[in-house]
């Protein structure tokens, strides 16, 4: 098993930053590397949604609506992926959530909110 614990979530201002971050544990990270990590994001009434994800090598993907506002980055070494938010709109304001890949199995951290204020 792997637990992912999230912390960085709060109340913030449109235009406003900041910075999750998803810190992976678990006995099976001894013997097995976390492939793809990412953020996923769901809004009140509507079904979740990929943010950012990035590979063990450091390639990433995002979503549209966040390209050039939104950083994702990793440290392997420290099993953690960030997500750096600037520019934040009040349509950013939703849970959001780890994912990672350790071998094919997918896990999900609890979710932490991000409220942004109009």
């Amino acid at each position: 098993q792997v637990q992912l614990v999230e912390s960085g979530g709060g109340l913030v201002q449109a235009g406003g930053s900041l910075r999750l971050s998803c810190a992976a544990s678990g006995s099976i990270l001894i013997e097995n590397k976390i492939n793809a990590m990412g953020w996923y994001r769901q809004a009140p009434g509507k079904q979740r949604e990929l943010v950012a994800v990035i590979t063990r090598g450091g390639s990433t993907n995002y979503a549209e609506p966040v390209k050039g506002r939104f950083t994702i980055s990793r440290d392997n070494a420290k099993n953690t992926v960030y997500l750096q938010m600037n520019s934040l709109k009040p349509e950013d304001t939703a849970v959001y959530y780890c994912n990672s890949i350790v071998v094919v199995t997918q896990y999900w951290g609890q979710g932490t909110q991000v409220t942004v204020s109009s």
